[in-house]
């Protein structure tokens, strides 16, 4: 059964296929993905160097890896020992997120895509939220994206408005 975890050094094989399987796609240069792809690719190769990557985003909960950044959660998102996503939890908006990048971005191997990935690791993020104190999250989504927009929708996404390409949606973390 695929779950939420904290990024593990366990899923190294896993996510380098994972990382093959992005790299072939063609990716929007101004994503978290497609930039960690460009500044990483090449050394998550070396088991030390991942196990350096993984103890980055585990420290982002207290310590962002740039001074413009918030505070985040990376989970990845595995069944048994197979990497299938990631989600991240940004624990405040700064005026950036607000207008564009929301409090949750996630996304789901190629090869895993259309199985419902992407609505079960939003809908199991949104307890994790209500623990961190947020009530409601903020989650965006390109114009053009309607599995994305259709994932955010299933989980509660109230539509709010659009914003420089992106569509903006609210949602309540509680019952």
């Amino acid at each position: 059964m695929p779950r939420l975890t904290s990024p593990d050094v366990r899923f190294h094989d896993s996510f380098l296929d994972a990382v093959k399987e992005f790299a072939a796609t063609t990716l929007d240069p101004a994503t978290l993905l497609a930039q960690e792809i460009e500044q990483y690719g090449e050394t998550w190769r070396e088991p030390t160097e991942f196990a350096a990557y993984v103890a980055m985003l585990r420290a982002e909960t207290e310590r962002p890896r740039r001074p413009d950044w918030v505070p985040m959660t990376t989970l990845w998102y595995v069944a048994d020992d197979t990497y299938l996503g990631r989600l991240a939890i940004r624990h405040r908006l700064n005026a950036f997120l607000l207008e564009r990048g929301g409090h949750i971005g996630y996304d789901v191997r190629p090869g895993a895509r259309r199985r419902g990935h992407a609505t079960a690791m939003l809908r199991d993020a949104l307890p994790e939220c209500r623990e961190r104190g947020l009530d409601r999250v903020l989650v965006t989504c390109d114009t053009t994206n309607t599995g994305s927009r259709k994932v955010i929708e299933a989980n509660g996404g109230e539509f709010e408005d659009e914003r420089g390409g992106k569509l903006r949606f609210w949602i309540r973390t509680g019952n």
